[in-house]
């Protein structure tokens, strides 16, 4: 029996919290009940790691029940990669019966077409989501089950998640596989990016409800008041103040929690408003790349109100991040622009 195969299986068990270990290992369903019953679990996981590969090699586990236990730890735990989306798409309209295992053998065929040394595992969930393994390889060297690329695509939509590996010459490739295996024409990346992949599934299926801000905020008038009463004025117009901001961050942002949204960019093709006599508009238009990356890209925006870093309501340019991902998320802005959409305190 290969000896590296059971040393990546150890070495998945490793990643795996020891608490979930045995339920980990329950789903895999490669070791028997009985077998599972000589683990304990409540020793360090060094030493359970060396058992569960010990019963393993009794077992004669091969590459394909090694890659079947790494995508059940990548499904449990999807947060440890991070994700990219991308969009397919079509020529005509029209939908296909969709065939899983037409969709198999049409991915192998082209992906090994042009890559010889190249492991590929499938799994299917009962959320329609089929989780693709691939683990590169070079026209000399076998693949490297360390090195693994995965892809999450939901039938009958033309989204696909993808985790590519370290190797990124890969990706044109394994691409390529998607787009003819789904019977699709091209594919594009969303410029959508982050490791909680249940968040950007969140915002390209529409699962998430965002509100848009309609409410154009009104400076406070100024009164005449006496100066007695100046401190309560102050503190009235402070609460106030919260308030409005509390309930425009409301409106914008709604009162559930954001998806955890990493990075995003879209490119912007508009106007300055200026001077006429600077003649500005008759010249080309102003073209920026705008990109966002936090750890909580949402959630840092919603809290900028709050924390007095800009003015409430916040632009529609920052705002509008999860509506503008689900149209391919490359956008151009065609009305008159000032810089003022961008200033924060």
């Amino acid at each position: 029996m290969d000896e590296t195969v059971v040393e990546y299986i150890r070495r998945t068990v490793l990643k795996i919290p020891r608490d979930k270990i045995k339920a980990v290992l329950q789903e895999w369903d490669f070791l028997s009940e009985k077998q599972l019953q000589t683990i304990k679990f409540n020793q360090i996981k060094d030493n359970i790691s060396y058992d569960v590969a010990q019963l393993c090699e009794e077992n004669s586990a091969d590459i394909k029940q090694a890659a079947i236990l790494d995508i059940i730890y990548n499904y449990t735990y999807p947060n440890k990669r991070l994700w990219s989306v991308y969009q397919m798409r079509k020529t005509g309209g029209g939908t296909e019966t969709f065939d899983l295992q037409v969709l198999k053998k049409k991915f192998k065929r082209q992906l090994r077409s042009v890559l010889k040394n190249v492991t590929i595992n499938f799994r299917e969930y009962e959320d329609s989501a089929i989780w693709i393994r691939i683990a590169w390889g070079t026209p000399y060297t076998k693949p490297n089950q360390y090195k693994t690329s995965y892809v999450v695509y939901h039938s009958q939509t033309p989204y696909v998640f993808i985790s590519p590996s370290v190797l990124k010459s890969n990706l044109p490739l394994l691409c390529q596989a998607l787009v003819v295996a789904s019977n699709y024409h091209d594919i594009c990346a969303m410029e959508l990016r982050s490791h909680s992949l249940n968040s950007l599934k969140d915002i390209v299926f529409k699962t998430y409800s965002q509100n848009f801000q309609t409410y154009c905020p009104k400076p406070i008038q100024e009164r005449n008041v006496a100066p007695e009463s100046e401190d309560l004025r102050i503190i009235q117009e402070n609460r106030s103040e919260k308030e409005r901001i509390k309930r425009l961050n409301r409106e914008v942002f709604g009162d559930g929690p954001q998806p955890q949204l990493e990075f995003a960019q879209y490119k912007l093709e508009t106007m300055f408003k200026s001077n006429p006599k600077m003649d500005v508009l008759d010249k080309e238009p102003f073209r920026c790349l705008v990109k966002f990356s936090s750890p909580h890209l949402l959630e840092s925006l919603k809290s900028l109100a709050p924390a007095g870093m800009a003015d409430a309501a916040l632009s529609p340019l920052l705002t509008c991040i999860p509506h503008k991902a689900r149209n391919y998320f490359k956008i151009k802005e065609k009305k008159a622009f000032s810089p003022e959409s961008f200033v924060t305190r």
